[in-house]
C-alpha cells in the first residue's frame, strides 16, 4: 500500500531528523545552519538536483528484471537510449528520467557522521572482511570495478582513499607497484587490518580525512576510493579533494553505493548512510570540474542484476583532470570533523544503535538474494 509506504519514510524521516537535532547547542545549529546555506549558494544547485543527462557505461549482464527492480542492463530508467559501445559488451545510456529522489543531504543520515563512523567501525573492523565483503564487495566485483580506472602502468603513483582494511587497496597493487600506492582512512581500527596484510606492507598507509587529504595539489595519477563516501557528511567536498590531488591527465574512480527503489530499503537505507543515487556521483563529479565523466554498473553475480534495494557496492565511477591545481567549485567551510566532541552523549548512543540497527538490514538482504537465486530457475525473474 503506498500510503502505508509514505507514512513509514515519514516516520523513520522524522525520527532521524530530530535525532540529529538533539546533537548540537542551539548556538551550534545555528552556525552549522549558517555554514549550510553558504555551502548551498556556493554550490549553485541543491544537492539532488537532476542534471540534464546521465551517462552510464556498465557492463552488459543478463537482461533479467524483478518486482520493481532491474538488471544492469535491463533497467527502464536507462532504456531511453541504448548503443553498443565496444566489443568487450560494454553500453552507454543516456536519459533525462530520474532514478528515484534521495532524502536531502542537508538531512544526514544516523551514520553518516565521522565520529558515529569512527566507531561503527570500531567494531565492525574486527569482522569487516570476513562478513561485509562476502556479502557486498566480492573479488570480482572490485577486479569488474577497478577496471575502468586505467591502473595499467606499475609506476603509477595511487592514492586509495577511505580503504579501509586493504581490500581494495589489494585490487590496485596487482597492477601497480606496492611502495607507488598511499592508503589513507580516518579509522585506526581499519588500518590495522590492511597493515596486517603481507602485500601490502611496502605501501604507504596513513590516517587521514577524505574531505582534506594531506597530499599535494597534482601530486598522483590515480585516485581510487572504495566503500567511504557512504560516511562523508559532504560528498562533493571530498570529490573536489580528490579532484585537487591527482595530475592533469590523470583519473579519479569512485566506487560506493547506489540508492534503492524498494519502499523497505530506501527507509532503511535513509535511516543508515548515504545511498546516492546514480546521478547525483555524476552531478558531484562534473560539479568538481571532472570531464569525461561516466558509471559503471557493478553488483554481486546472484542479484541477476536486481538493483531495487539498492547496492553497498554498485556503482564505479570515473572522471578525468585536464587543468592543474584546485577544484573550480569553491565551497564553504568544512561542517565537520572527528575530532569535535558529540555535545549530547545520549543522542550520540542513540544514532549509533538505530543506525547499527538500519545497518543490520543490509547484512540480510544479501542472504536473502542469494537464497532466492538458488530456488528460482535462472530463466525467472527474482
Amino acid at each position: 500500500d503506498n500510503r502505508f509506504a509514505e507514512s513509514e519514510t515519514t516516520t523513520m524521516a522524522s525520527m532521524t531528523h530530530a535525532l540529529a537535532g538533539f546533537n548540537t547547542t542551539p548556538i551550534d545549529r545555528q552556525r552549522h545552519a549558517g555554514v549550510a546555506s553558504l555551502t548551498r549558494a556556493r554550490r549553485g544547485t541543491r544537492v539532488g538536483a537532476r542534471p540534464a543527462q546521465l551517462s552510464v557505461v556498465s557492463r552488459m549482464r543478463p537482461s533479467v528484471s524483478g518486482r520493481g527492480g532491474q538488471g544492469w542492463g535491463s533497467n527502464p530508467v536507462f532504456g531511453a537510449q541504448r548503443r553498443q559501445s565496444s566489443a568487450r559488451g560494454s553500453m552507454v545510456c543516456k536519459t533525462t528520467a530520474s532514478s528515484g529522489e534521495s532524502r536531502p543531504l542537508s538531512k544526514q543520515r544516523l551514520i553518516q557522521h565521522k565520529s558515529e563512523a569512527y566507531w561503527f567501525y570500531r567494531f565492525l573492523s574486527i569482522v569487516y572482511d570476513h562478513i561485509v565483503n562476502p556479502g557486498h564487495w566480492t573479488e570480482d566485483m572490485r577486479d569488474d570495478a577497478l577496471s575502468v580506472a586505467e591502473l595499467d602502468d606499475p609506476n603509477l603513483k595511487v592514492y586509495d582513499v577511505g580503504g579501509g582494511t586493504g581490500f581494495t587497496t589489494l585490487g590496485v597493487v596487482k597492477t601497480v607497484k606496492p611502495e607507488n600506492v598511499t592508503l589513507l582512512d580516518q579509522s585506526p581500527h581499519q588500518l590495522a587490518k590492511a597493515k596486517a596484510k603481507p602485500a601490502l606492507k611496502d605501501a604507504t598507509i596513513i590516517e587521514g580525512d577524505a574531505e582534506e587529504l594531506p597530499f599535494e595539489t597534482d601530486s598522483a595519477d590515480r585516485y581510487t576510493s572504495a566503500g567511504s563516501i557512504e560516511y562523508w557528511p559532504e560528498p562533493q567536498r571530498g570529490i573536489c579533494e580528490a579532484y585537487r590531488v591527482i595530475k592533469p591527465g590523470g583519473l579519479a574512480c569512485m566506487i560506493g553505493p547506489v540508492y534503492p527503489t524498494h519502499w523497505l530499503s530506501k527507509m532503511m537505507a535513509d535511516a543508515w548512510m548515504l545511498f546516492p543515487t546514480e546521478e547525483e556521483y555524476i552531478e558531484w563529479f562534473t560539479k568538481a570540474g571532472f570531464t569525461d565523466v561516466k558509471l559503471h554498473r557493478i553488483g554481486p553475480k546472484w542479484y541477476r542484476g536486481v538493483r531495487r534495494h539498492g547496492l553497498i557496492m554498485g556503482c564505479s565511477v570515473t572522471g578525468r583532470k585536464v587543468n592543474p591545481g584546485e577544484s573550480p567549485l569553491e565551497l564553504g567551510p568544512k561542517s565537520e570533523r572527528k575530532e569535535e566532541p558529540r555535545s549530547n552523549p545520549l543522542s550520540f548512543f542513540l544514532r549509533m544503535v538505530l543506525g547499527s540497527l538500519a545497518g543490520f538490514y543490509y547484512t540480510l538482504v544479501p542472504i536473502y538474494m542469494w537464497i532466492k537465486n538458488a530456488i528460482f530457475p535462472k530463466s525467472w525473474a527474482i
